[in-house]
């Protein structure tokens, strides 16, 4: 999805077809001039598309209620995903993102916060994160506000809007909140703010769970 967050036009909608295998070559190709597909050999995993998305962000939590509310990330102690590149616990410094997401308000699901300070190895050009990384921080922090305890769930799509990215050390806030679902589908949005409290990034997600087994 990072991949395809690079190379497509803003603002997109990326959708899932097959989970990327890892330790392969992956191939960005354009089958049109609206379009891109992400190929593991002929093998198409993943679609970009252009999307609208007007989605509404509320007020930037502030750095002190990000904080407070990323101790209280459940994935601290139950993560069906721990080495996740976004959210894994298990993930040290510089080889992950670490946002953990949790609820700003004790006892309430309303709204989800994290601190994010990315560091220099998700810069691109002139000090800036790279578009793939701003991608990813968009992605997992949803799932928590939609995931039920003990049941994992897959992105089905990402629809994200970048309007500015962001610099390296910028003491950031990622926001998350439940659109709603029923089923085994369910929505939430996500937000980065940057220093200033201004959006700088949001997303729709689609989460699928997984059947029981």
């Amino acid at each position: 999805m990072g991949l395809l967050a690079r190379f497509a036009p803003e603002p997109m909608e990326v959708r899932l077809r097959q989970p990327p295998p890892l330790n392969v070559p992956l191939e960005v190709v354009a089958p049109d001039s609206d379009s891109l597909e992400l190929l593991a050999g002929s093998t198409v995993l993943a679609t970009a598309s252009p999307a609208a998305v007007d989605i509404e962000v509320p007020p930037a939590p502030t750095w002190s209620q990000a904080e407070a509310a990323s101790a209280r990330y459940v994935g601290f102690t139950t993560n069906p995903f721990p080495g996740c590149f976004v959210c894994g616990p298990a993930r040290t410094p510089g080889d992950g993102l670490r946002i953990f997401t949790g609820p700003v308000a004790p006892g309430e699901s309303t709204l989800y916060a994290a601190p994010w300070q990315p560091d220099a190895t998700l810069a691109g050009t002139r000090n800036s994160i790279r578009p793939e990384f701003m991608a990813a921080a968009l992605d997992c922090p949803g799932y928590f506000t939609v995931a039920e305890p003990g049941r994992p769930m897959l992105l089905g799509s990402l629809a994200l809007r970048i309007e500015r990215t962001v610099a390296v050390g910028e003491p950031c806030v990622i926001a998350a909140w439940s659109l709603g679902g029923s089923g085994r589908k369910w929505r939430a949005a996500t937000a980065i703010y940057g220093a200033d409290g201004s959006c700088a990034a949001r997303a729709i997600a689609t989460w699928i769970a997984l059947k029981p087994a």
